[in-house]
């Protein structure tokens, strides 16, 4: 493969050229006809050659070399627009404090090799079809045990499996939501719902969050006024000001929510990270009126993409057919795999383990952007964020482009604004902020 690649690449093969048989090209060289056979068909694959049938293998074109050494950063702007499109690319960016997700290190890997060499282990023909409609029923068996741990009665049949949490939200979305509809979300919250929202014509109608939960009496007044029929939230560990809701709040969130006819879509996906063993909203509603999203890609690995719907029997049946419209099943593969990596008893231990490790991060990076000249909204101590602002800057954008030139890509609060609002504030990963490049840059920014 080496010798044909470089071959085109010195146009000793051009474009056009055939290539020897498979079996010629193993009579020259005096190897197995399965070898030349394998390296012909990589080589199709990676796009250097053409199979023609009852033809031949024929060079496709010019192999672009790997480009190695320093790239310049590509060119991209501080809008909601970059969290959707450009937020998993590496952007030219050697340091990214902002970004929602754990080190590659700090995931299980080991659990994750398990669990492929399982799959690997497992009949084709049981991948042969599609799946459930409502996924894998030993994992949601699996899932409504853990919710039983936390408080929540629910069954299998309460759960809907789905493609990560994302799919989850954007089920909850097109079911809830039509165009011109007023929604309650998270001021600041989370970026890629309020995209998917806008995308649906709702109107967002943002809740300030505080450092000690949610402001009830907007919340009261705007409901109030525009009588919204759902409330996307996230009750614990926030994205992206790491707080999370105190029990009395939650007691009155579902007072209001029954006294003006909304419902409530808890966004739970950081539960793992959570220490404090606190009550949730759909342990407090049962899931009435809260309609409950968990995910288990954040802890194991975010390309796994499992997440999942607890609520109501009814209503899970109706969000079915919108999940079959747009996808028709999840992923059997990645559900499988998701099981046997719960079943194997690791993820206990490495949850515990990742907490630890986080709440020394918290620690090192809360100090470390206090020194710097940043006051902090609030320290969760648990979970990936805190939201800091520095006191010599108004607009964090401005903030994030000087970053950009020193190769960091800080995430500035606008991106989490509901009206994409320039604000102060900035979110920074604590698993991801504790690289002293980043203190240098800001210890540079306080001398200018």
């Amino acid at each position: 493969m080496e010798g044909i690649v470089l071959a085109i690449q010195e146009q000793r093969l051009r474009p056009g050229s055939k290539l020897p048989s498979i079996r010629k090209f193993a009579q020259n060289h005096r190897v197995s006809l399965f070898t030349v056979a394998e390296a012909y068909d990589r080589l199709v694959a990676r796009g250097c050659l053409n199979a023609v049938p009852n033809a031949g293998f024929y060079v496709r074109g010019h192999v672009t070399e790997d480009v190695s050494g320093e790239q310049a950063a590509p060119e991209f702007d501080f809008d909601a627009h970059l969290l959707l499109h450009k937020v998993f690319q590496p952007l030219g960016m050697e340091l990214r404090p902002g970004i929602g997700l754990l080190p590659e290190d700090w995931l299980d890997s080991e659990g994750l090799l398990r669990g492929l060499r399982s799959l690997a282990r497992e009949e084709p023909t049981q991948f042969g079809n599609y799946g459930q409609s409502k996924g894998n029923p030993r994992l949601r068996g699996k899932l409504a045990d853990r919710l039983a741990d936390a408080g929540v009665a629910a069954t299998p049949e309460q759960v809907l499996l789905t493609s990560g949490a994302s799919q989850a939200l954007d089920l909850a979305v097109r079911y809830f939501v039509q165009r011109g509809d007023p929604v309650f979300v998270d001021e600041p919250g989370y970026t890629h719902l309020f995209l998917n929202l806008r995308l649906q014509g709702a109107r967002l109608l943002g809740v300030p969050r505080s450092a000690d939960g949610l402001d009830l009496e907007r919340l009261e007044e705007l409901a109030r006024e525009h009588r919204p029929k759902v409330f996307f939230i996230q009750a614990r560990l926030q994205s992206p000001t790491g707080t999370s809701l105190p029990l009395a709040t939650c007691h009155r969130l579902l007072q209001l929510a029954e006294k003006y006819d909304f419902l409530i879509v808890e966004n739970d996906i950081y539960a793992d990270l959570d220490t404090s063993g606190q009550l949730l909203l759909a342990n407090l509603d049962q899931l009435a009126r809260v309609i409950y999203i968990g995910s288990l890609s954040k802890i194991i690995a975010p390309a796994l993409r499992v997440g999942f719907i607890a609520a109501h029997p009814e209503l899970i049946k109706e969000l079915v057919p919108l999940k079959i419209v747009s996808g028709l099943t999840s992923s059997e593969l990645t559900e499988t795999l998701a099981l046997d990596i719960l079943l194997q008893g690791r993820q206990r231990k490495h949850v515990r383990q990742l907490r630890e490790r986080l709440s020394e991060a918290h620690e090192t990076v809360a100090r470390r952007l206090e020194a710097a000249g940043l006051e902090l909204f609030h320290e969760p101590r648990a979970g990936l964020f805190l939201w800091a602002r520095h006191r010599a800057v108004a607009d964090s954008t401005q903030l994030a482009k000087q970053a950009k030139e020193a190769k960091i890509l800080l995430f500035p609060g606008q991106l989490f604004m509901p009206d994409g609002r320039n604000v102060p504030w900035t979110r920074f990963n604590v698993a991801h902020s504790l690289d002293e490049q980043l203190y240098t840059f800001l210890a540079r920014l306080n001398e200018r």
